[in-house]
């Protein structure tokens, strides 16, 4: 599946931040540069969502802060229910309910 990620390097934590615009928000102490924050970003996804780092993979936005992640393997879900958790979401009202 593929998952939009609205980067924030240079933060004073390494964390999920929530969602805007319909891109999940990850902010990164590691700075922006020779790939340091898009490897911050892989380890962070790949620890948060149960995934082998090798399983999540940047393919769009590699100098922007607007990136588009690959997660291979994951449901969509499992990893809706897992970013859940950890920022403390409210449900999601079911399509076909309402």
């Amino acid at each position: 599946m593929e998952l939009p990620v609205w980067a924030i390097a240079g933060s004073s934590r390494t964390e999920i931040g929530g969602v805007r615009d319909g891109s999940l928000i990850v902010r990164i102490s590691s700075a922006p540069e020779k790939g340091k924050a898009n490897r911050a970003i892989i380890d962070l996804l790949a620890d948060v969502l149960e995934l082998r780092k090798r399983d999540v993979v940047l393919m769009r936005g590699e100098h922007h802060r607007n990136k588009r992640m690959l997660l291979s393997g994951a449901q969509m879900h499992r990893v809706e229910q897992i970013l859940r958790t950890s920022m403390e979401l409210p449900d999601r009202p079911d399509k076909e309910n309402g």
